[in-house]
């Protein structure tokens, strides 16, 4: 029988947070720890097959035009990365990778459906065909999209392998009343469906936390680093192949060799080791191997581990999340559910009964740091969090001023403490064919793990507002080690 995952003690503050740090790095490192109720949870394992993640753009409305330049399609991808499916959408049609738009990432191990603009012929789009992508042609636009230009997502999601903390099965009984109790202690904790508003694994490379440490090399100049450590950096769990050329490429610098080792997949490495080979001090080159989009995210990745612990922090000071205290810096939430970030103000003594009131009907919203140029901190207790966490992290003198690529220069910015989930519904379903499940599966857990075969498997089906992660909020119902999401 499995052993329960190794955390360190568990402590509630009189708030009400469970406060708890898991031993594994990636949870440590891009500050996810922590719970917002003092729940036991129902372990279990996100993605044991493709087809148990599924995500559905709730797109914001595009102009359609038939005299339009792009072409609008709606485009289901089965366990496909965005970037690279871009990438492989834009040589099937011969066209240059930055013609091609879409409002945000999504989870590579899943069931995706979104809107692409696509600066193509309508026909052409219609004709491509490519493995595991569904591509309908909706018509033609003036319009790009990018990040952000979307309502939410909806999602349906099953967790497999319901566990107890000592690694038994956990019916399906046990496992429903849990979810049960846990969405109603979030509600007393927090308000109606809020839960706290972390910056998912995803965001920092699943199972290899690297964004985040490229954009603190980018920040600061280091191109040679960035562009390395992008290559580089050791993963965990990564298949042989990968795990023997990243330590080659660590101990010689890109060479030949390396290259020859390179499975054919990783196609960002493989064109910076190959910018390198023939380029070898052209670092900030190299790194502009990735895609525009990539790049821009090495930064946000820095900005969010810095939310991610001062949030942590937050909870560990038994500091509230979901309303103000005086010093708070708050901002406006629309009807989208989005923070709007320029409306945000410090809170005062005078004004905080009629800012909680605002919070507390989802109108307002408690912030945290994402840091940049123009770093705004709250004031007095929470402005002191934030600045520690800041220090910590030895960003207290870094300007966020990019010179060798402008666009990543950032101005910072803030985002909400909390945010909401709607329209959940949960049931059970059959266990599954062990033929059709993932390797992980079958490899069956480990000794840091929350789950087992013979438990039961929950279905949620819920949406978000963009920028809302879903692993997060299946986290504080399965409260396991983040390799399980």
């Amino acid at each position: 029988m499995p052993s329960s995952p190794r955390n360190s003690k568990a402590s509630t503050s009189e708030w009400g947070v469970a406060v708890t740090t898991w031993t594994d790095s990636l949870a440590e490192s891009i500050g996810l720890d922590g719970y917002a109720t003092a729940t036991k949870g129902i372990g279990g394992v996100l993605k044991a097959r493709v087809t148990d993640f599924r995500v559905e753009e709730i797109s914001t409305s595009v102009h359609l035009d038939n005299k339009g330049r792009f072409t609008v399609a709606k485009i289901m991808l089965t366990n496909w990365e965005t970037n690279r499916f871009c990438n492989t959408l834009a040589k099937a049609l011969s066209i240059p990778r930055n013609r091609i738009f879409f409002a945000g990432t999504k989870d590579k191990r899943a069931v995706t459906q979104q809107l692409f603009v696509i600066d193509a012929p309508r026909a052409k789009v219609a004709a491509v065909e490519i493995p595991d992508v569904e591509i309908e042609v909706i018509g033609r636009t003036h319009q790009k999209i990018g990040f952000g230009n979307h309502r939410g997502n909806r999602f349906t999601i099953v967790v497999r392998g319901c566990a107890n903390e000592d690694g038994s099965p956990m019916s399906v009984e046990d496992a429903l009343e849990q979810v049960k109790l846990i969405q109603e202690e979030m509600a007393s904790k927090l308000g109606d469906n809020k839960f706290p508003n972390w910056i998912g694994p995803q965001r920092f490379g699943s199972g290899r936390p690297v964004t985040a440490e490229v954009g603190r090399h980018v920040i600061a100049g280091d191109w040679k680093q960035a562009a390395l450590t992008y290559i580089a950096m050791e993963g965990e769990s990564e298949n042989d192949d990968v795990a023997a050329f990243r330590a080659h490429v660590r101990k010689n610098g890109p060479t030949e060799e390396g290259l020859e080792l390179a499975p054919r997949w990783l196609g960002f490495e493989r064109k910076m080791v190959e910018h390198l080979l023939h380029r070898p001090d052209d670092y900030i080159g190299a790194f502009r191997k990735l895609p525009g989009n990539l790049q821009l995210m090495t930064v946000h990745a820095l900005q969010s581990v810095v939310f991610n612990k001062s949030l942590h922090a937050r909870l560990a000071a038994e500091h509230p999340i979901s309303w103000p205290v005086a010093g708070d810096m708050v901002g406006r939430i629309d009807e989208k559910g989005q923070l709007d970030a320029s409306s945000c103000v410090v809170v005062e003594e005078r004004t905080l009964p009629r800012i909680i009131r605002n919070c507390e009907l989802g109108r307002l919203s408690p912030t945290g740091p994402l840091p940049g140029t123009e770093i705004k901190t709250c004031e007095g207790k929470s402005g002191d969090i934030e600045k520690q966490v800041i220090d910590s992290m030895g960003l207290t003198d870094m300007d966020w001023n990019v010179e060798a690529i402008p666009r990543l220069s950032t101005r910072g910015t803030r985002r909400s403490l909390v945010t909401s989930f709607n329209e959940l519904s949960v049931d059970n379903v059959p266990l599954a064919d062990d033929e059709s499940m993932g390797e992980r599966w079958k490899a069956g857990p480990n000794e840091n793990s929350r789950w087992h075969p013979e438990g039961a498997c929950i279905r949620f089906r819920f949406t978000l507002a963009s920028g809302s992660y879903a692993t997060t909020l299946l986290r504080e119902f399965m409260r396991c080690p983040l390799h399980q999401l």
